[in-house]
């Protein structure tokens, strides 16, 4: 049976949970503005960058071992940052192993796999458009398995945001061909509902410490991603030193120190602001090739990001009626608290 904390009291600086020794009920703290701003533009640079290292690391390594070893890189470095952190791992009969092994497999395991699969016969560019639909398949799931519910402006608001994706990763001759190799498309769009899947289910997650948590998802996914590519690829493990700079940077980063913010993000503010959130990165990944990589920059860079603004700008709309679903967007003076949920005390049974 789950138990209180012991009688150290302390709040974690990540969660902001009040881990009382009395088992009394914990709420996440609300952000205030400039930590919030914070948190959004972390997770946009290091998710943005992470599309240009993986672009370099897969020139000198095969991507199932690029995937395979920055969720090993990833797992050592959470695993250590929450021991030394103070934070407890639950025993392994609680049933946060199995929830957040769970999204570790849906939230990387199995879309890489699919991706890796389906981009054998289809273009990054068309890739990155289908990957696009995760946000707009995120607030339909969360509308149905959350308290998020949907409403006319987010639903106008999203498609806007994802025509903003089409424009930037669309060919000039917008020759995309969406019914041409359908299977591997399917492939890939079953990524983007594991990545939709995976934000909304971390909202339904058993409250626990943020590194905790990234730490098992990281562990499961190191485990499932090792075994994959071993299966898949046994004879391109070894990486040269340009892989691994860049497993090293996607561990770090990417797989790393971006998992806890993700599941703080997530918990403070809600899947339906993450969707929003998830359309940057991927002009953050274009400012970043034209800066470091010395790719083009076209005309359809600064029509997208414009466009992407104003998908988040109408999806944020409030409508006047006070009894109408209102958004989710974070207020700094007030949080969004879950219902009463007990703390647990993860070292006895």
């Amino acid at each position: 049976m789950p138990q209180p904390y012991s009688q150290d009291r302390k709040t974690d600086a990540l969660t902001g949970l009040d881990q009382a020794a009395t088992g009394q009920v914990v709420q996440p703290k609300p952000l205030s503005r400039p930590v919030l701003l914070t948190l959004c533009l972390s997770l946009i640079l290091i998710w943005g960058s992470a599309f240009n290292f993986v672009g370099v690391g897969v020139d000198h390594i095969s991507p199932f071992w690029l995937t395979a070893w920055r969720l090993v890189v990833g797992a050592l470095f959470l695993t250590a940052y929450a021991l030394l952190s103070g934070a407890r791992f639950p025993a392994l009969t609680d049933r946060r192993w199995v929830w957040y092994s769970g999204l570790g497999l849906t939230g990387a395991v199995v879309p890489f796999l699919l991706m890796a699969q389906g981009q054998k016969t289809v273009d990054s560019g068309l890739t990155a458009v289908i990957v696009g639909a995760m946000p707009l398949i995120t607030i339909l799931l969360a509308h149905f398995f959350t308290s998020e519910k949907l409403t006319l402006f987010k639903i106008v608001g999203f498609f806007i945001g994802f025509l903003g994706v089409a424009v930037l990763f669309l060919p000039d001759d917008f020759a995309v061909g969406l019914t041409g190799d359908w299977k591997a498309q399917l492939l890939i769009l079953g990524a983007a509902f594991c990545y939709g899947g995976t934000t909304v289910a971390a909202k339904n997650a058993p409250i626990t410490n943020a590194a905790v948590g990234a730490a098992i998802m990281m562990i499961a996914a190191s485990v499932a991603g090792v075994g994959s590519a071993l299966i898949v690829d046994p004879g391109g493990h070894v990486p040269n030193l340009t892989a691994l700079i860049m497993i090293l940077l996607l561990g770090f980063g990417a797989t790393g120190i971006a998992t806890i913010l993700y599941l703080v993000f997530i918990e403070r503010v809600g899947p339906s602001a993450m969707a929003r959130l998830n359309y940057f990165p991927p002009v953050a990944s274009v400012v970043f090739g034209v800066w470091f990589l010395h790719e083009p920059f076209t005309w359809k860079i600064a029509l997208a990001f414009a466009i992407i603004i104003l998908g988040v700008f109408v999806s944020r709309i409030r409508r006047t009626d006070p009894s109408a679903p209102q958004m989710d967007w974070p207020d700094p003076d007030q949080g969004r608290p879950r219902p009463p949920i007990p703390a647990v005390r993860p070292d006895r049974d």
